[in-house]
């Protein structure tokens, strides 16, 4: 048997606020990430690691600013770079799913790569989304920023919630090694066809 080519695409963009270049490797590989935030570098490594993704980031932003325009558009970065990826879907698994414990926290996340984003984002604490909550200097809101943008771009489901937790760490960490476990699941080739009734996603 033939070994399969890996699945790996490499996108730079640069804008005003941020300069990023961005690979992804959806069967494997080395992890460095290098954003300048660096609580948001030590989630995209839980991201790669637990999704077994090789990912390599190396953004500048304006962080002198606010770290919200680095932490958006590396997630722009890498939907786009799930998406094009992923090509036609032919064969993936398509959906995945992760109950992932982080001491107090627990967090769930499903997936599916259906080619329509949406996200649903149901954290028990409001700190994630009204703009009050900080690990270190980081704000917690993003977390939910980046989500969107790399839902919007790479053009998929993501249902996060999470029904315990009390440690923001202990949240973001869950929510972040989660989602690399449900994407590992469904980036996975365990077949030849597109799996949906249309034929196309």
């Amino acid at each position: 048997m033939t070994p399969r080519t890996p699945r790996t695409t490499t996108i730079t963009r640069k804008t005003n606020e941020t300069d990023i270049a961005l690979t992804l490797c959806l069967d494997g590989g080395d992890c460095t990430t290098e954003t300048g935030v660096g609580f948001f570098d030590h989630m995209l490594t839980h991201l790669a690691r637990h999704g077994r993704f090789g990912l390599k980031v190396n953004a500048r932003g304006d962080v002198h600013v606010d770290d919200h325009h680095t932490v958006e558009d590396v997630g722009i970065v890498l939907g786009k770079a799930l998406e094009q990826t992923l090509g036609d879907k032919r064969g993936i698994e398509r959906y995945g799913f992760a109950s992932i414990p982080m001491e107090d926290a627990l967090a769930r996340v499903s997936v599916d790569l259906s080619g329509r984003p949406a996200l649903v984002f149901r954290v028990n604490s409001p700190s994630f989304t009204d703009g009050s909550g900080k690990i270190g200097s980081f704000d917690t809101q993003l977390i939910p920023e980046f989500l969107t943008a790399l839902v919007n771009n790479g053009r998929f489901n993501c249902h996060v919630e999470v029904p315990h937790g009390s440690n923001h760490h202990h949240i973001a960490e869950a929510i972040f090694k989660a989602l690399g476990r449900a994407l590992q699941q469904a980036v996975a080739v365990t077949g030849s066809e597109v799996p949906s009734t249309k034929g196309v996603l």
